[in-house]
């Protein structure tokens, strides 16, 4: 009998942490996605379907919606795409790519406070060094963080300069999986290095392609800590992503009803864009070459 339950003993601590920290604070989420409470109140009487129709009547709800998916759509597709052609250039084993790789990954293992601090100063309006540049160049200062044309692309590209580095890692353990004789006939036929970047190279890394795009993606509709830091959601809302105003409305306004009911439609959305992604790109994968 204990022989049986031996399996059971070992995985318990760790079935017990998932429950106590992801499956408990889902049910209670969802619970309160029901009922109207403030932190104070004892009471927490039910109110329906109220916070979730209050959520879609409001502007802000579609405004962050839009901000979140305008996020995504560039950041993603960047992110992929230039990590792709970067792995492809530091897979070989030099002591130039082991420094290169280290050094690019350095970002992603960075802590992403200091992070967006530092592009704070960098992208300052009266002394950051990004229109000391542009002053150099001949041209005038660049309002970055208080433009809402141009908040939202900063932080974009402070995004992916972080996450980078850890694309471009898990493309290079993708593209050493791939046998050297699919490039060597490659190579026999005639094939023109974009050629087989395109034909061989492309479509054999399309399962690491598919496990970053499923990451990358539910890390875009999760951004904060650099929205928090560097723009706090404004200027104007422009940057006002949907985990912005779940922590806004719920700890700043303390509609925790609404709040959670917030948090409930992100679930929803993010396990719909996983079922669409798997049936759209996941069955153009193939796992063996």
């Amino acid at each position: 009998m204990l022989r049986k339950l031996t399996p059971y003993l070992f995985v318990a601590p760790l079935i017990a942490f998932i429950a106590v920290f992801t499956y408990i604070p889902i049910i209670a989420s969802i619970n309160l996605s029901f009922r109207e409470w403030n932190f104070l109140s004892p009471d927490m009487p039910l109110v329906g379907f109220d916070n979730y129709r209050q959520l879609l009547a409001s502007r802000d709800f579609w405004n962050s919606l839009r901000v979140t998916t305008v996020f995504a759509a560039v950041s993603v597709p960047l992110r992929l795409g230039l990590a792709l052609v970067i792995a492809n250039y530091l897979k070989r084993e030099t002591l130039t790519s082991r420094v290169l790789r280290g050094a690019m990954f350095l970002p992603y293992v960075t802590s992403t406070v200091s992070i967006a601090v530092v592009f704070s100063w960098v992208f300052a309006t009266d002394y950051g060094i990004a229109n000391a540049v542009l002053a150099w160049l001949g041209f005038g200062k660049l309002p970055w963080l208080q433009d809402p044309q141009l908040a939202l692309w900063v932080l974009i590209f402070v995004n992916t300069w972080k996450q980078l580095g850890y694309d471009i890692v898990i493309y290079i353990a993708g593209l050493q999986a791939v046998p050297q004789e699919l490039y060597d006939a490659a190579s026999v036929d005639g094939g023109r290095r974009f050629q087989v970047f395109r034909r061989v190279t492309v479509p054999l890394v399309m399962p690491t392609t598919y496990f970053l795009l499923v990451i990358s993606v539910i890390e875009a509709f999760q951004i904060f800590t650099i929205i928090s830091v560097m723009t706090h959601g404004g200027p104007a809302g422009a940057t006002d992503v949907l985990v912005h105003m779940l922590y806004r409305v719920g700890f700043n306004l303390f509609e925790i009803g609404t709040g959670s009911a917030l948090a409930v439609l992100l679930f929803i959305l993010l396990i719909a864009l996983s079922l669409v992604k798997s049936q759209i790109v996941g069955r153009r994968v193939h796992y063996e070459a």
